[in-house]
């Protein structure tokens, strides 16, 4: 297992439509595995292949984090994931981003989702999600979409926060 570097906004690859995986073997495993440990050492909740450059449909989520209580903390790694239906409520709450560091904001999504997909030996899997896990799992999905979280609010607000990222970049270098 390795820990890859995170990818930041600007990177190309974060803006374009990830591509199918095809091939389900032990090379995905392992992508699978360095992407968890890649996002357990950034403490995130959720990692897209393309935040760590690879643009291919994978994504993992591990609520462990940030539910402690849980008996059994949604955790799941997809591939080729498709939201199949959305509840009509929705929520707005805080998220932030691992290619984002230092940026966070309101963002209104469903409350509820359905995803299909597979998981790392190419068998079909359906996972309901709602809260937090349907949030991350949508999140996530957006990363493999070409879409960024800052796309789903305001002008105005997107115009600050941008405006915030530039501050904040000094501090990477």
């Amino acid at each position: 297992m390795a820990i890859r570097d995170i990818v930041l906004m600007g990177d190309p690859v974060l803006r374009q439509e990830a591509e199918d995986v095809t091939v389900f073997d032990a090379a995905l495993r392992a992508l699978v595995r360095d992407m968890y440990e890649t996002m357990y050492h950034a403490d995130g909740i959720g990692l897209a292949a393309p935040q760590i450059g690879i643009a291919k449909r994978v994504l993992v989520v591990d609520l462990r984090r940030a539910d402690e209580d849980d008996d059994e903390p949604p955790k799941v790694a997809l591939i080729n994931p498709k939201i199949v239906w959305s509840s009509d409520e929705t929520y707005r709450a805080s998220e932030g981003c691992l290619s984002i560091p230092g940026i966070e904001e309101i963002v209104e999504r469903p409350f509820a989702i359905r995803v299909e997909g597979r998981d790392v030996n190419g068998n079909e899997v359906v996972v309901e999600a709602e809260d937090l896990f349907g949030r991350a799992l949508q999140h996530e999905i957006d990363h493999l979409d070409g879409i960024l979280f800052l796309d789903r609010v305001s002008a105005l607000k997107r115009k600050i926060l941008l405006k915030k990222w530039k501050k904040l970049e000094p501090e990477r270098v």
